[in-house]
């Protein structure tokens, strides 16, 4: 068993920075969205463990964030979780250039600009959704962010935000970001309303609208278009294949990690055993110890396990178990030994 217990923590100090080659190709056939309390380091570094192909992104970030605050507790990650895109929050295009290319300068294969999230808070710093009544201010973003890297700039976006729904909307809306330069597209193929339905209705009320992402792959041949919302199973990926050219994929993944086991070998065509939950909890476990000797919270990393035997015998066992040790480190740390490494009751 690993001894923790007694480790010598100290406080997280900041990883290197790290550089690679800028003009790597992303294949983003099958993605992870960008997810607020989600999709943080260490489960971006968990679901690498699972696939090594899917693009993972980050957590939403402000521009102004990652230029006043605290660039590594915001930017860092593990080498590992290459591709891994970063996405940006804002609607100022110096500020923008300007954080593009701190994310640069920090790794990141690929810089998001997200036009789609439609919560108060994002709307009241004028960016999210609301910025597809502002195309133009959008396209002069991207520019600016283009002009300021080499590593690909692409845009998270809707079908459209409160009465501006029209196709006619819709594709004005999109030309100009093309004419930016932008030709990599991810579609959550909803509308938004601004007002009277919070995140999450935003997410499950507006009507899933597949065929005008369709349409616009027709209209836009050159683009890529990566289409996201209610993907939920390997057979819908694979028909959606057949009109886009990837997929993004959320909640289903936060609920149950394991949905990606399968992934590279199914859509990446990887002559590759798929690994148990076993084999990947054994591999998470020396990055877990890692990181809480330096000072990371237990419950930060293994909150993301909780879902990894989702639909297996004992799987409540499991979420129960780490749940109720969740709020002692200490008591946590006992239950990840005895339950996760001797795994006696899943293994």
């Amino acid at each position: 068993m690993y001894g923790v217990l007694g480790a010598n923590r100290s406080s997280h100090s900041a990883l290197k920075i790290c550089y690679h080659p800028r003009m790597k190709i992303l294949n983003r056939k099958v993605c992870i969205a960008p997810m607020m309390a989600y999709t943080d380091r260490h489960f971006r570094y968990l679901l690498r463990l699972i696939s090594k192909n899917t693009v993972l992104y980050t957590e939403m970030i402000t521009a102004q964030a990652i230029i006043h605050g605290d660039q590594s507790y915001l930017l860092d990650f593990d080498t590992k979780e290459h591709p891994v895109a970063i996405q940006l929050g804002g609607s100022d295009p110096v500020l923008l250039a300007q954080a593009s290319k701190i994310a640069e300068k920090w790794g990141y294969d690929e810089i998001n600009l997200n036009v789609g999230c439609p919560s108060e808070r994002v709307q009241n710093g004028c960016f999210g959704a609301a910025l597809m009544k502002e195309s133009d201010l959008v396209a002069t973003c991207l520019k600016a962010m283009r002009e300021s890297v080499s590593i690909p700039v692409t845009i998270k976006t809707r079908l459209g935000v409160d009465d501006c729904d029209s196709d006619t909307f819709l594709h004005d809306f999109i030309g100009k970001i093309v004419d930016s330069g932008c030709d990599v597209l991810i579609m959550h193929a909803r509308k938004a309303w601004l007002k009277g339905l919070s995140p999450k209705e935003n997410r499950e009320i507006p009507p899933l609208q597949y065929e005008r992402v369709h349409r616009l792959k027709q209209l836009f041949p050159r683009c890529e278009i990566i289409i996201n919302g209610g993907i939920e199973t390997h057979d819908v990926v694979s028909e959606q294949l057949q009109h886009v050219d990837g997929v993004m994929v959320g909640r289903v993944v936060c609920s149950n990690p394991y949905w990606l086991s399968s992934v590279d070998q199914q859509f990446y065509g990887q002559n590759t055993e798929i690994k148990s939950r076993e084999q990947i909890i054994t591999e998470y476990m020396p990055y877990i110890l890692r990181e809480y000797a330096r000072g990371v919270p237990m419950r930060h990393m293994t909150r993301h396990l909780i879902g990894l035997f989702q639909g297996e015998p004992g799987a409540r066992a499991w979420r129960r178990v780490l749940s109720e040790a969740s709020g002692d480190d200490g008591q946590l740390v006992r239950a990840v030994e005895t339950q996760v490494l001797k795994l006696e009751t899943f293994g």
